[in-house]
């Protein structure tokens, strides 16, 4: 869990001020900002699949710790990177390490779990993952307010992912059965063809924060006029994260899957609602826009906090003990996917129609994620769920 935190600290520290800072050094346009950025998101979605045997094929520690070396070096090419081609280059090949290494962890976190308590130990591992996302670029926003300084971010960051190498190198994995002497190999050695609804399903939920990270704080200071309210935004969201362990907590230890997920889309998605309709329907009153804005936050962290366990617990659940690796690589590449369209798509509607469009598609996207759910993903899960102690 620390580990996995370091990573994801490292990562998104950086994350909603990168448009910033390609727009500030190199003048880069909206478009131009969401091609850029994207290109990390597409190049760990190609390198999961191939994370996901690799991981299943090999011994894990020495794959986590080639994974983790590369992902932590990269962080000084951002130092390096001069101009926009150069950052260009250095950020898409970024993707790669770390698309590897999130697979890695949290294999490795389900092998060093216990079999009777690991639905419950991955909802917290999971929640390393959500903190992260919601404490960083908190800390990254309230550092560059107060520095103007991006280099001393892409030191913290390199920092950050060295300590999380270090931390990673004391674990001690149980041996485990490989399967590299496979004969045949398949599909579902690259993705696991028994949950790609489950997939399709995060793809949707990837989509939204993909959008929502990236363009929050150029949002802000552009249409609502907030220029020091990100960071607290992503304050209330990891509030929302931590509250929703104290209330999903118990249905995850009950094996409740379905029950978590459906309850934390619901709630993610009256977030994403509120977040772009007060602005909306109340342009002319602040009180009204910024409860709205801040609001939000808490129900997104509240709602991801609830469904993105529950979702890496309900792909595991529908995979083989020797599939674990692929199951994991599975909903990291469908977020993935869902966070590089966001990313790309943002950018483009942002150009072309404004921020407010691109927010506006966020919630319809959210909406039909929560629809797919209902209609469908939760059946295909109960129909090919191995594990008869969760539901």
């Amino acid at each position: 869990m620390a580990a996995n935190f370091s990573l994801f600290f490292a990562f998104y520290i950086l994350t909603p001020l990168l448009p910033l800072y390609l727009n500030e050094h190199f003048g880069a346009t909206k478009d131009v900002i969401g091609l850029v950025l994207s290109g990390y998101t597409i190049t760990a979605l190609l390198f999961r699949p191939f994370s996901g045997y690799v991981v299943d094929s090999f011994p894990r520690k020495t794959v986590l710790m080639v994974c983790f070396t590369a992902f932590a070096i990269f962080f000084a090419g951002y130092l390096a990177a001069s101009t926009l081609l150069l950052f260009t280059i250095v950020r898409t090949l970024h993707g790669g390490p770390f698309g590897a290494l999130t697979v890695a962890n949290s294999t490795v976190a389900v092998d060093v779990l216990p079999s009777s308590r690991r639905t419950e130990g991955i909802g917290y591992y999971g929640l390393s993952n959500n903190l992260s996302m919601a404490i960083a670029p908190t800390i990254g926003i309230f550092i560059y307010r107060y520095t103007h300084s991006f280099e001393l971010l892409f030191w913290i960051a390199l920092a950050v992912a060295f300590g999380g190498l270090l931390i990673d190198s004391t674990i001690h994995i149980p041996a485990k059965e490989l399967v590299r002497n496979k004969a045949k190999l398949s599909l579902d050695r690259f993705f696991l063809v028994r949950g790609w609804l489950l997939g399709v399903n995060m793809v949707a939920f990837g989509f939204c924060f993909g959008v929502l990270s990236n363009y929050l704080a150029i949002y802000g200071k552009e249409q609502l006029g907030i220029t020091g309210g990100t960071g607290t935004y992503f304050m209330l969201c990891s509030i929302g994260l931590i509250l929703s362990r104290l209330q999903g907590g118990k249905a995850l230890r009950k094996g409740r899957l379905t029950h978590n997920a459906a309850e934390g889309m619901v709630i993610s998605l009256i977030g994403y609602t509120l977040f772009i309709l007060m602005p909306t329907l109340f342009a002319d009153d602040r009180t009204f826009i910024m409860t709205g804005y801040y609001g939000s936050a808490l129900l997104i962290g509240l709602g991801n906090g609830h469904m993105w366990p529950a979702f890496q617990n309900m792909t595991i659940c529908v995979a083989t003990n020797s599939q674990r690796g692929t199951a994991n690589s599975t909903i990291l590449i469908s977020w993935d996917i869902g966070m590089g369209l966001g990313i790309l798509a943002g950018g483009l509607i942002a150009e072309t129609y404004g921020y407010s469009s691109a927010f506006w598609t966020v919630a319809a996207v959210n909406a039909l994620g929560v629809l797919c759910f209902f209609l469908f993903s939760r059946t295909f899960f109960l129909k090919r769920n191995q594990n008869p102690t969760v539901f």
